[in-house]
């Protein structure tokens, strides 16, 4: 059980906290490590996947660690962009939205929980659901949106550090910006879509007793 796409999966779950506090720390350089270190986190969620389908070591655990680790990466990166985007000086402001809206946060985690507790349902009933189609775009979505932000707040401060000026840092910030609410817009219609579709499809489990 202890397979090298498990031990990555693990590592995921290792690496959230980390990349939860250092956005925390004063200065773009915490927020640029921050970023890299998500991005690894992120990367290793398509390779750990592949791996367990190439070497033919798809397991259980498998199946329920890398939904899990996804979860734990979504909720440690999403309370610092909670509280840091409600900075009263707005430097961190994301473009259309402002700051991250509470509904928009609580949607997001509320998914990831309430797909929780239908994964152990599952379970119970014998049935292991692995992440699907919809749910994997969901989480690409919601990564873009993730590393952008990071990045936003990094960029952010690098301007405040270095009092960058001209064409290019206002094209980047349009460029950047917009990048960030969009990802963010669709990830929010996604993480609804996926829910919906994880449902219709295992409709049947609410009518099946437990084994």
């Amino acid at each position: 059980m202890w397979t090298l796409p498990n031990i990555l999966t693990l590592a995921r779950i290792g690496l959230a906290p980390v990349i939860a506090l250092l956005p925390f720390i004063e200065g773009y350089w915490p927020k640029v490590i921050a970023f890299i270190i998500f991005v690894i986190a992120a990367v290793s969620d398509v390779v750990d996947g592949y791996l367990a389908r190439r070497s033919k070591q798809v397991t259980d655990l498998g199946k329920l660690l890398d939904p899990a680790a996804d979860k734990a990466l979504l909720i440690a990166t999403l309370v610092p962009i909670y509280w840091i985007t409600r900075n009263p000086t707005m430097l961190y402001g994301i473009p259309w939205w402002g700051s991250l809206p509470l509904w928009v946060a609580v949607m997001l985690v509320g998914r990831e929980l309430l797909m929780t507790l239908f994964r152990y349902e599952a379970k119970k009933r014998g049935i292991v659901i692995p992440a699907g189609r919809e749910g994997k775009i969901k989480a690409i979505l919601q990564y873009l949106f993730i590393g952008g932000t990071i990045a936003w707040f990094a960029w952010k401060d690098f301007l405040v550090k270095t009092g960058f000026t001209g064409r290019l840092r206002d094209a980047w910030d349009k460029f950047h910006g917009g990048f960030v609410a969009v990802t963010l817009g669709l990830a929010v219609v996604l993480t609804i879509y996926s829910f919906i579709v994880y449902l219709y499809k295992y409709r049947a489990l609410f009518r099946a007793s437990p084994r």
